[in-house]
């Protein structure tokens, strides 16, 4: 009986361990939003931005966008399956005027395997979640972008892109934001001066395009 026991003891542990050790990548993130949001929660009926690293690393984003009131919950390093993981803790929550996605380029990156239709598929899945909750406000996606250090998947950005472009056309209050083709240079290559160092994330002059893109489609307060 008391070897029993032991090994009940002893299974939960490692079930335990394995529990923790399974933890979702971007947890602590997440965990970090709910702490400010429990200190103070951010206004309802804002402008959220969500997505990936370019969205995260974006800090001074409401310096860009004077007279709106901005949420960024970017998750660095996210793809779509992470958004609609966390939506529930990321989306859900904020009760917004106005959502922006940045979202996708991650999932091509994370595997050669992952198709334009899966990508698309993905981003129609969060689409369609995020409307079961808010039905008629203003959604916007903006294209992936091209960057040096990712330049071999550009072409899978370009389609999927297209695509997304092509399902938000007949969506009602959706909008697709074309940043990519303002981030080319003329011989079709990305700009290297408005990235930083990794070739891959802007700088101060790659978010100035994004500005001047993105402010036409926000909502003013």
């Amino acid at each position: 009986m008391m070897y029993k026991y032991s090994t009940l003891l002893l299974l939960a542990f490692f079930l335990s361990v394995k529990s923790f050790s399974q933890q979702h990548a971007f947890q602590d993130e997440i965990d970090a939003f709910k702490k400010l949001d429990a200190e103070k929660m951010p206004p309802s009926k804002a402008i959220l931005f969500t997505g990936s690293s370019s969205f995260r690393l974006w800090t001074d984003v409401k310096d860009y966008f004077p007279g709106y009131t901005i949420i960024n919950r970017g998750i660095g390093g996210s793809t779509l399956p992470d958004l609609i993981y966390f939506y529930k803790d990321a989306i859900l929550p904020y009760r917004p005027r106005q959502i922006l996605i940045y979202c996708g380029e991650n999932d091509f990156a994370a595997s050669d395997t992952v198709t334009v239709e899966t990508v698309v598929t993905r981003f129609k899945q969060l689409y369609f979640m995020i409307r079961k909750d808010y039905k008629k406000i203003p959604l916007a996606y903006v294209a992936m972008k091209p960057s040096p250090s990712r330049q071999h998947l550009m072409p899978k950005y370009v389609l999927a892109n297209t695509a997304i472009a092509k399902f938000l056309k007949n969506q009602k209050n959706s909008a697709f934001i074309d940043v990519y083709k303002n981030m080319l240079a003329p011989d079709g290559n990305p700009m290297n001066d408005i990235f930083k160092n990794d070739n891959l994330h802007m700088n101060a002059k790659g978010y100035a395009i994004w500005q001047r893109i993105i402010q036409p489609y926000l909502l003013k307060d």
